[in-house]
């Protein structure tokens, strides 16, 4: 992991489930940390978690109220910064599908401000949040996010002689971040009624601290222009529905507007480009500033085979019922 003391950095949706988390962690590992900026638009969340994050106590934190659609705040905001983590997006799909252009704004818009505000501000190190429905995306908001990563992964080459370093991280869903399902059947077990989109629905699955840990090391790791996938396991929902509520009816209503049966993170198109790094796959960017091969000779990895795909429906890692209440009780 990259020592992140005495380093100012930035996270844009510092307030969210992820921001908290990763603010948890940075302050954990780099208790000398210069300057951790929370960006976020939203005061009163800003308020609630200076309650736990005090200034007195962490001397280096910096609440800064601001949006990434605004260009000059975010420039502002990144003078002297050496690491962004972009975490903001509009990601509910079906608040997406109604509102689409909003959707647009916040996380492609946004993606290129962030992009432009470190390019002018002496930025070092930005590792941009995705997610598994930007890959072969059918709803709007895996297609912006799908905009964002392509704006990323191309930002390495404006660069110029600047050390400066652009890298996505991709992952499925985040075990019990606000608007996930397990946080949603929690509350719905009481009315003895679990909803199901569709039995045979899949997902993927990560905790907040692994997500965590992930963008530390792709910090640390990147070379600038990776898409980053970890290797995670799935769920099925009704797996979910019945560790959390077995004595609950499941009742299918439907999948909901730009929902997908199963997710991908890694397409077999996407494939002739990946490679595998351990306990974490990269794509590459095609005809970027470095070879596929000179790429593997540098980091050690290896080539996946021609048309692999990583799908949470053939996915060999499922959680079992079990495994599922277990996780629900160490992370929810």
């Amino acid at each position: 992991m990259e020592d992140l003391n005495d380093k100012h950095i930035l996270i844009t949706g510092g307030t969210g489930s992820f921001g908290r988390a990763f603010v948890r962690a940075v302050l954990e590992r780099a208790p000398r940390i210069a300057r951790l900026v929370i960006f976020s638009r939203d005061e009163l969340k800003q308020y609630e978690m200076s309650q736990e994050f005090d200034t007195d106590r962490f001397p280096g934190i910096r609440y800064f109220i601001g949006d990434v659609r605004d260009a000059d705040r975010l420039r502002r905001a990144m003078e002297g910064i050496d690491v962004v983590i972009h975490a903001a997006a509009l990601k509910q799909v079906p608040t997406a599908e109604y509102n689409p252009f909003e959707c647009i704004k916040t996380n492609v818009l946004g993606a290129q401000n962030v992009i432009e505000a470190a390019l002018a501000s002496g930025v070092r190190r930005v590792v941009a949040l995705s997610t598994d429905k930007a890959a072969a995306p059918i709803n709007l908001y895996g297609a912006t996010k799908l905009c964002s990563d392509k704006l990323f992964v191309s930002a390495n080459n404006i660069r110029g002689k600047r050390d400066l370093r652009f890298s996505v991280v991709r992952y499925g869903n985040v075990m019990g971040s606000r608007g996930s399902v397990i946080p949603f059947f929690l509350e719905r077990r009481k009315s003895g009624v679990l909803p199901i989109t569709d039995i045979a629905m899949t997902r993927f699955n990560i905790s907040l601290d692994e997500g965590v840990r992930m963008v530390l090391w792709a910090l640390a790791n990147a070379k600038g222009g990776e898409i980053f996938v970890p290797k995670i396991p799935s769920y099925r929902v009704v797996d979910v529905a019945t560790a959390v509520g077995p004595e609950c009816e499941q009742r299918v209503v439907g999948i909901r507007p730009g929902e997908k049966i199963h997710e991908e993170m890694i397409t077999d198109s996407d494939s002739y480009n990946t490679v595998d790094r351990g306990d974490y796959f990269a794509i590459l960017p095609q005809g970027g500033n470095y070879g596929i091969e000179e790429y593997c000779r540098e980091f050690s990895a290896q080539r996946v085979r021609q048309g692999y795909a990583y799908n949470s429906g053939t996915n060999p890692d499922f959680l079992s019922v079990e495994q599922i209440r277990d996780l629900i009780a160490q992370h929810v």
